[in-house]
């Protein structure tokens, strides 16, 4: 699996993450050949957050990986906090209870990667750096990062964060790709030209921010894959045909095409289908020319100006 730095620190990672959300679907044994299969393949970054399964995905994780010394050492973990039932809360206190409740679902002492899960409209920014601080200080957590966030709001946590925020996961795939869209859509009157983020992909970009692009096969908000779907027949086709090419599945074209992008993204998959995760690992051996970028791009519908 070819590798990255996430975004400014030196902690080096898979350029595709295994996200762990439906691992509370698995049995134990399908749990243990899923994670195998992903070590094998160099897939050694996890992405987790509380709320998968109400904590259970984080539990079945440990118990499949044998959680031990040995084995945290060959593996990067990451986390989310901050969503609770009919909120979200950035507040310190539940950021402090949030990450001892994971580390222990985890059965680790650290995390390497705390990410914020989607922006909380009351955050106090000064308490979430009290809470980082001590997470820092205690070594509970190496690196720190937000989900779901624009520009202005990374900006004012990090006027108060001491701590760089090297990542930031957000929804991205060939048919949400608003924010790619958007800064090729300049000073025009179409629906491409809104900016829906603050022009987030620039500045992640700018501030060495690791992007995350989440649901990576989703159209819409969580609608359905658009990968055979009948919705998108001109895009199947497309990507079927560069498939092809490179005698590859359909599944690793699309991840492919987000790893072309020189923002050097990190899409977090969240399949737990093991043929399905080695064609995602895969997509690290790919590289799309500029003409197959772009004749993807469009055949989902994305019309240049």
């Amino acid at each position: 699996m070819r590798t990255m730095k996430l975004g400014s620190s030196t902690l080096e990672v898979p350029v595709v993450a295994v996200g762990c959300m439906r691992m509370k679907s698995l049995e134990k044994k399908e749990a243990e050949t899923f994670i195998q299969t992903a070590l094998e393949e160099g897939a050694n970054f996890f992405d987790h957050a509380d709320i998968y399964g109400d904590g259970t995905s984080e539990e079945i994780f440990s118990d499949a990986v044998h959680m031990n010394s040995t084995v945290r050492e060959n593996i990067i973990l990451q986390s989310k906090c901050g969503i609770r039932k009919g909120m979200f809360d950035f507040s310190k206190e539940h950021i402090l209870n949030s990450v001892d409740g994971i580390l222990k679902r985890l059965n680790t002492e650290y995390l390497d990667t705390l990410l914020l899960h989607r922006p909380d409209a009351l955050v106090e920014p000064e308490e979430v750096a009290e809470a980082f601080d001590i997470l820092d200080s205690s070594g509970k957590v190496r690196h720190f990062g937000v989900s779901n966030q624009k520009p202005m709001q990374i900006q004012l946590l990090q006027k108060y964060v001491k701590q760089p925020l090297v990542a930031n996961q957000l929804q991205l795939s060939i048919t949400n790709t608003n924010m790619i869209s958007n800064g090729m859509n300049v000073n025009l009157e179409n629906e491409s030209a809104i900016d829906r983020d603050g022009s987030i992909l620039d500045f992640c970009r700018l501030n060495d921010i690791t992007i995350q692009p989440w649901s990576p096969f989703q159209y819409g908000f969580f609608e359905g894959v658009f990968l055979g779907s009948d919705k998108f027949p001109e895009l199947n086709q497309k990507i079927d045909e560069v498939a092809v090419k490179y005698e590859v599945s359909n599944t690793t074209i699309a991840i492919a095409w987000l790893l072309r992008h020189p923002a050097k993204m990190q899409p977090v998959i969240g399949t737990m289908n093991v043929d399905r995760l080695k064609d995602c690992i895969k997509a690290s051996e790919i590289h799309l020319t500029r003409e197959e970028w772009y004749s993807i791009y469009r055949a989902a519908g994305n019309i240049l100006p």
